[in-house]
Protein backbone atom coordinates (compact mmCIF):
# COMPACT_ATOMS: atom_id res chain seq x y z
CA UNK A 1 0.00 0.00 0.00
CA UNK A 2 1.27 3.44 -0.93
CA UNK A 3 1.43 6.16 1.72
CA UNK A 4 0.99 8.97 -0.83
CA UNK A 5 2.02 12.48 0.16
CA UNK A 6 2.07 15.51 -2.18
CA UNK A 7 3.81 18.55 -0.74
CA UNK A 8 5.27 21.86 -1.86
CA UNK A 9 7.73 21.87 1.08
CA UNK A 10 11.13 22.17 -0.62
CA UNK A 11 12.95 20.86 2.45
CA UNK A 12 11.53 17.39 1.65
CA UNK A 13 12.90 17.27 -1.91
CA UNK A 14 15.58 14.72 -2.79
CA UNK A 15 17.91 16.59 -5.17
CA UNK A 16 19.80 13.41 -6.12
CA UNK A 17 16.55 11.65 -7.12
CA UNK A 18 15.41 14.69 -9.13
CA UNK A 19 18.80 14.98 -10.86
CA UNK A 20 18.89 11.27 -11.73
CA UNK A 21 15.47 11.45 -13.34
CA UNK A 22 16.26 14.64 -15.25
CA UNK A 23 19.36 12.96 -16.69
CA UNK A 24 17.06 10.32 -18.21
CA UNK A 25 14.55 12.82 -19.60
CA UNK A 26 14.47 14.20 -23.14
CA UNK A 27 14.01 17.78 -21.97
CA UNK A 28 16.58 18.20 -19.17
CA UNK A 29 19.35 15.64 -19.72
CA UNK A 30 21.92 18.37 -20.39
CA UNK A 31 21.26 20.28 -17.15
CA UNK A 32 23.93 20.18 -14.48
CA UNK A 33 23.05 19.34 -10.91
CA UNK A 34 23.85 22.95 -9.98
CA UNK A 35 21.37 24.28 -12.60
CA UNK A 36 18.68 21.93 -11.34
CA UNK A 37 19.32 23.01 -7.75
CA UNK A 38 19.15 26.70 -8.71
CA UNK A 39 15.95 26.17 -10.73
CA UNK A 40 14.33 24.55 -7.69
CA UNK A 41 15.39 27.45 -5.46
CA UNK A 42 13.63 29.93 -7.78
CA UNK A 43 10.43 27.95 -8.40
CA UNK A 44 7.36 26.57 -6.70
CA UNK A 45 8.01 22.83 -6.45
CA UNK A 46 5.85 19.85 -5.61
CA UNK A 47 7.31 16.59 -4.41
CA UNK A 48 5.40 13.33 -4.44
CA UNK A 49 6.32 10.76 -1.80
CA UNK A 50 5.58 7.22 -0.76
CA UNK A 51 6.18 7.82 2.92
CA UNK A 52 9.63 9.44 2.96
CA UNK A 53 10.71 8.14 -0.48
CA UNK A 54 10.40 10.69 -3.28
CA UNK A 55 8.56 9.18 -6.25
CA UNK A 56 7.59 12.27 -8.24
CA UNK A 57 8.20 15.93 -8.85
CA UNK A 58 6.84 19.00 -10.64
CA UNK A 59 8.24 22.50 -10.90
CA UNK A 60 6.20 25.66 -11.50
CA UNK A 61 7.57 29.03 -12.60
CA UNK A 62 5.11 31.85 -11.93
CA UNK A 63 4.58 35.56 -11.39
CA UNK A 64 1.73 34.61 -8.98
CA UNK A 65 -0.62 37.04 -10.77
CA UNK A 66 -1.14 36.19 -14.43
CA UNK A 67 0.57 32.93 -15.44
CA UNK A 68 2.60 29.88 -14.57
CA UNK A 69 4.78 27.46 -16.52
CA UNK A 70 4.50 23.81 -15.46
CA UNK A 71 7.68 21.84 -16.09
CA UNK A 72 9.97 18.99 -15.03
CA UNK A 73 7.05 16.71 -14.17
CA UNK A 74 7.89 13.09 -13.44
CA UNK A 75 6.64 10.03 -11.61
CA UNK A 76 9.05 7.18 -10.83
CA UNK A 77 8.61 4.31 -13.32
CA UNK A 78 7.73 1.87 -10.52
CA UNK A 79 4.76 4.06 -9.56
CA UNK A 80 3.32 4.88 -12.98
CA UNK A 81 -0.19 3.84 -14.04
CA UNK A 82 -1.45 4.17 -10.46
CA UNK A 83 -3.10 7.58 -10.89
CA UNK A 84 -0.34 9.38 -9.00
CA UNK A 85 0.48 11.74 -11.88
CA UNK A 86 -3.20 12.63 -12.10
CA UNK A 87 -3.30 13.42 -8.39
CA UNK A 88 -0.21 15.62 -8.74
CA UNK A 89 -1.53 17.65 -11.68
CA UNK A 90 -4.95 17.98 -10.07
CA UNK A 91 -3.30 19.30 -6.89
CA UNK A 92 -1.38 21.87 -8.92
CA UNK A 93 -4.18 23.02 -11.24
CA UNK A 94 -6.72 23.36 -8.44
CA UNK A 95 -4.44 25.05 -5.91
CA UNK A 96 -5.66 28.43 -4.69
CA UNK A 97 -2.47 30.10 -5.90
CA UNK A 98 -2.65 28.79 -9.48
CA UNK A 99 -6.23 27.90 -10.47
CA UNK A 100 -7.06 31.40 -11.74
CA UNK A 101 -3.83 31.92 -13.70
CA UNK A 102 -3.01 31.04 -17.31
CA UNK A 103 -1.12 27.74 -17.28
CA UNK A 104 1.51 26.83 -19.87
CA UNK A 105 3.62 23.73 -20.43
CA UNK A 106 5.65 22.02 -23.10
CA UNK A 107 5.41 18.31 -23.88
CA UNK A 108 6.42 16.04 -26.71
CA UNK A 109 4.23 13.09 -25.80
CA UNK A 110 1.68 13.81 -23.05
CA UNK A 111 -0.89 16.06 -24.76
CA UNK A 112 -3.79 13.71 -24.07
CA UNK A 113 -2.87 13.47 -20.39
CA UNK A 114 -2.78 17.26 -19.89
CA UNK A 115 -5.93 17.85 -21.95
CA UNK A 116 -8.03 16.37 -19.11
CA UNK A 117 -6.81 19.30 -16.97
CA UNK A 118 -7.97 21.84 -19.57
CA UNK A 119 -4.60 22.47 -21.23
CA UNK A 120 -5.15 23.19 -24.94
CA UNK A 121 -2.66 23.06 -27.84
CA UNK A 122 -1.97 26.46 -29.39
CA UNK A 123 0.90 25.78 -31.74
CA UNK A 124 0.38 28.89 -33.86
CA UNK A 125 1.13 31.17 -30.89
CA UNK A 126 4.18 29.52 -29.37
CA UNK A 127 7.80 30.45 -29.99
CA UNK A 128 10.92 29.27 -28.21
CA UNK A 129 14.50 30.46 -27.95
CA UNK A 130 17.01 27.73 -27.20
CA UNK A 131 19.83 28.79 -24.83
CA UNK A 132 23.24 29.46 -26.32
CA UNK A 133 24.88 26.44 -24.63
CA UNK A 134 22.47 24.08 -26.41
CA UNK A 135 22.68 25.76 -29.84
CA UNK A 136 26.47 25.57 -30.10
Amino acid sequence: MINLIISNDKSLLDLDKIYDFMQQSYWANKRSKEKIKKSIEHSLCYGVYDGEKQIGFARIITDWTTMYWLCDVFIDEDYRSLGIGKRLIEEITTSGDLKNLFGFLGTKDAHTFYKQYDFVRELEKTMIRTPDFLRK
